[in-house]
């Protein structure tokens, strides 16, 4: 599918593009593109499209780029609105825009008569089933019946001490 869209041409910290006719699946950087279609400078009033060549791709089934398209508008070599390109979210996935308004679709279409709205279908909740802990054979019983011992430490017996220590530990600095 061919695309006219803007490729980066300028010098760092100054922008200027070349309106590019290419298909849509070569990169915007790749510089591969079928026809150089125009230049735009956004710094400066200077802006050059070859309408008639514009014209003619359009016929052939090219489709511009929003920003390309506001470009289009401004110059009047296409006929609409300009697409708002600042309000696209990345993230958020676009809507498809519908011309027709609230109004215009409540219009045009007849008011269904007074129906009860109909039920939200919920999915069925997990059924968690309970199972009974099996009896354990009577080996088993009687040594879990036996008393558990706890794991308390036993106080060691006092050790022989050499003359000037002392019971308590050894600090140790660092």
């Amino acid at each position: 599918m061919l695309k006219i869209r803007l490729q980066r041409v300028g010098r760092i910290h100054e922008p200027a593009f070349r309106v590019v006719l290419t298909d849509s699946k070569n990169s915007t950087k790749s510089g591969r593109f079928t026809e150089i279609l125009g230049s735009y400078d956004p710094r400066k009033s200077v802006d050059s499209i070859d309408a008639d060549r514009v014209k003619h791709w359009l016929a052939q089934g090219a489709i511009p780029t929003d920003t390309v398209h506001n470009l289009l508008v401004t110059h009047k070599i296409i006929e609409g609105k300009k697409i708002n390109v600042s309000a696209i979210s990345k993230k958020a996935p676009a809507e498809p825009a519908v011309a027709e308004t609230k109004e215009e679709v409540s219009a045009s279409t007849p008011a269904p008569a007074e129906e009860a709205p109909a039920p939200v279908e919920q999915a069925p909740e997990p059924v968690v089933e309970e199972v009974a802990p099996e009896p354990a054979p009577e080996a088993e019983v009687k040594a879990e019946e036996a008393p558990v011992a706890e794991s308390t430490p036993e106080p060691e017996a006092p050790v022989a001490q050499e003359e000037g220590a002392s019971n308590e530990p050894e600090e140790v600095v660092q």
